[in-house]
């Protein structure tokens, strides 16, 4: 029997917020290389992006209730919602409750962060963009999440947003070349987002969700997912060939037998079921990449 709090953990999932932990490593990974760096600051920073990603976590679990598509999940990923342990009433004021959170915390980390009112009014707009985008990734009448821009979205806010931004926050700088490991840090947490389509495609297809992968077919998203790794890598190498110290600043590669395996059974998986443990392992290696680069980040 699950206790009380085993249906919010669940409907919380706790493993995604690697992704926005990496995100907000990686840009302040990037600012003491540049000699800037707080850690009251990043902490902040942690607490608010993780708290972005809840709140897109619950908003995905209502947005998806409120529709019906949670209904006929054919791989039986169940939430706190869907196992009826949670209401829609309970889900909703957690919403809220979130919300109201993330105000509290962005508010917070820019009132320490921010030293004139332009730097506090763009940080403010970003910051309604952000709850706005993780609120309405399924909810509205018209959910970007329903018309494949879920993964452009991941891009922006889990990779571009996230690092620039939080480098901004500690150098009040913010040159081109931080775009490099942006980019890599955003497409890791894209080809997580498409492992999660490919394994839910099916069940996709069946409540009109019309994610990347739908669009494409499964045999693309392969491909897809192919690219988006090697982009990365790219992005990464790129930034480390002309900026990091080559004794350090390849770190990252380690990880390479680790990805060519991925990308192995990304290929020859058969069904849903057995992308499961896939989904998990590309978490794992996002992780892993960007803990390698931020501490190569950090040596060089």
């Amino acid at each position: 029997m699950p206790n009380k709090y085993y249906p919010w953990i669940i409907s919380l999932r706790p493993k995604t917020l690697v992704l926005s932990l990496c995100a907000i490593l990686m840009g302040n990974a990037l600012a003491y290389w540049n000699w800037c760096f707080d850690p009251l600051i990043m902490l902040l920073s942690i607490i608010t992006a993780s708290l972005l990603q809840i709140l897109s976590n619950l908003a995905n679990d209502y947005g998806d209730a409120i529709k019906g598509s949670d209904r006929q999940n054919l791989n039986g990923h169940k939430r706190g919602l869907q196992l009826g342990l949670i209401t829609l009433n309970q889900l909703k004021k957690a919403l809220w409750i979130n919300t109201f959170l993330c105000i509290l915390f962005g508010l917070t980390l820019i009132y320490l962060a921010c030293n004139n009112i332009y730097e506090i009014l763009s940080f403010i707009l970003l910051g309604i963009l952000s709850i706005i985008a993780a609120i309405t990734y399924t909810i509205g009448k018209k959910p970007y999440g329903y018309i494949g821009l879920g993964d452009l979205s991941v891009l922006i806010f889990f990779g571009l947003i996230s690092v620039a931004g939080s480098y901004y926050l500690q150098s009040k700088t913010l040159p081109m070349p931080i775009i490099l490991p942006a980019l890599g840090c955003g497409l890791l947490s894209v080809a997580v987002l498409n492992i999660n389509n490919l394994r839910d495609i099916d069940s996709d297809k069946m409540n009109h969700k019309r994610t990347l992968v739908v669009l494409m077919g499964k045999d693309r998203g392969r491909v897809y997912h192919l690219l988006l790794l090697v982009s990365s890598l790219c992005s990464f190498s790129m930034f480390s060939y002309n900026y990091l110290n080559p004794r350090w600043g390849w770190l990252f590669m380690l990880s390479l037998p680790l990805l060519i395996e991925h990308i192995y059974a990304v290929f020859h998986f058969k069904t849903a079921k057995d992308a499961f443990p896939l989904l998990l392992q590309m978490v794992k290696l996002a992780l892993l990449i960007n803990l390698l680069y931020c501490l190569g980040i950090i040596l060089s």
